[in-house]
C-alpha cells in the first residue's frame, strides 16, 4: 500500500519535533508579542495557535504583549496628539490613563483567544501581585511623563498560576514607590520577567525577519550567534536603530540566566513553531556560550 506523500511528511515534521519537545518539556518560555502580529487578525490566530501548543506539548509559555500602535489610535480617536521626545512617547497622567485602558482591553482579548482554544489564559498587568515596580526613565534627562523603568520584579504571581496550569498574558504596566501607575516598554518588561523566572527561551515577535550581518543584503541573515558574537556585533556600531536595544536586551536577558534568544519575523504564519521545532529555524537565535548549536544544522 503506497502512502500519500503529504501524510509522510506529516509524520516526518513530527519526529524533527519530538527532540525539541523533549529538551523543553516543563520549561518556561517568555514569547513577547508585538508588531504587525498583533495588528493582523490572522496572524494574531497563528500565534495563539503556536503558544497553545506550546503549552499543550509540555511547554510553560508566558507572552507578554504591548500595544503601542493601539494606544496611539485611541490617543487620535479622542483628539489628543500622540507627543514623542527622542522617539519614545511622552506618557503624560491623561495618555497614562489611556494606555492603562487599552493595554488592558487587549490584555484581555488576548485571553479570550487562548480561552477560545480550550486553555485557561489569565490576564494580568505588572501591578497584578506587585509584579513590575518602575522607577521614572527619563530620556537623555529629559522628562516623558509616566514612562517606567523595571527596576524590580516579584515573579510569585507568576509561578501561581504557572502551578495550577495556567497561561500568564502580561500587559508592561508597572507601578513606582508611590503606587502611580507607569507605561514600562514591552520589550524590557518581557526581557525583565524572563531573568526573574529563568526562563528557558524568550522570542521577540518582530517585524523584522532576524539579525542580518548586512542588511541591505537578505541572504545574510544570521540563524544563530553566541552571546558574545552578538556583543561584538552590538559594539561594531553596524546594527540599525530599532534593533541595538533589542539585541542589547537578549544580551542582558541571557547573562542573567536565560538559555536561548529568539528574535522572529512575526508577519510569517507560525513563526514561533518554525523556530523552535524545526532544524533550520527562521530567525535568530542567541545563545548562552555553553549552549550546543544544534538546533541550525
Amino acid at each position: 500500500m503506497e502512502l500519500d506523500q503529504n501524510i509522510m511528511q506529516k509524520a516526518e515534521v513530527l519526529i524533527e519535533a519530538l527532540p525539541y519537545i523533549q529538551r523543553f518539556n516543563r520549561k518556561i518560555i517568555v514569547v513577547k508579542y508585538g508588531g504587525s502580529a498583533m495588528v493582523d487578525e490572522e496572524l494574531k490566530k497563528h500565534v495563539i495557535q503556536d503558544v497553545v501548543l506550546l503549552k499543550l506539548v509540555g511547554f510553560k509559555p508566558i507572552i507578554v504583549h504591548g500595544g503601542g500602535k493601539e494606544i496611539s489610535k485611541w490617543v487620535n480617536k479622542i483628539g489628543m496628539e500622540p507627543k514623542f521626545v527622542n522617539g519614545l512617547r511622552v506618557t503624560d497622567e491623561p495618555t497614562m490613563e489611556i494606555a492603562e485602558m487599552v493595554l488592558n482591553k487587549v490584555n484581555k482579548s488576548l485571553v479570550q483567544l487562548v480561552n477560545e482554544l480550550g486553555i485557561q489564559a489569565v490576564g494580568i498587568s505588572g501591578k497584578d501581585g506587585m509584579l513590575l515596580k518602575c522607577d521614572k526613565k527619563y530620556s537623555k534627562g529629559e522628562d516623558i511623563g509616566y514612562v517606567g523603568e523595571i527596576k524590580e520584579v516579584n515573579p510569585k504571581i507568576i509561578y501561581d498560576l504557572l502551578e495550577k496550569d495556567f497561561l500568564p498574558i502580561i500587559c508592561p504596566i508597572g507601578y513606582d514607590d508611590n503606587y502611580l501607575s507607569y507605561n514600562v516598554n514591552a520589550d524590557d518588561a518581557a526581557c525583565a520577567i524572563a531573568r526573574a523566572v529563568n526562563a528557558e527561551k524568550l522570542a521577540f515577535l518582530t517585524d523584522v525577519e532576524g539579525v542580518y550581518k548586512d542588511f541591505e543584503d537578505k541572504d545574510s541573515l544570521i540563524s544563530e550567534m553566541t552571546v558574545d558574537e552578538a556583543q561584538e556585533f552590538v559594539s561594531s556600531g553596524m546594527l540599525g536603530g530599532g534593533m541595538l536595544p533589542k539585541l542589547q536586551n537578549c544580551i542582558d536577558a541571557i547573562h542573567e540566566g536565560v538559555s536561548r534568544v529568539h528574535i522572529l519575523d512575526g508577519r510569517i504564519p507560525h513563526c514561533l513553531l518554525l523556530e523552535i521545532f524545526t532544524n533550520k529555524g527562521i530567525g535568530t537565535a542567541i545563545l548562552n556560550t555553553k549552549e550546543e548549536r544544534f538546533f541550525h544544522d
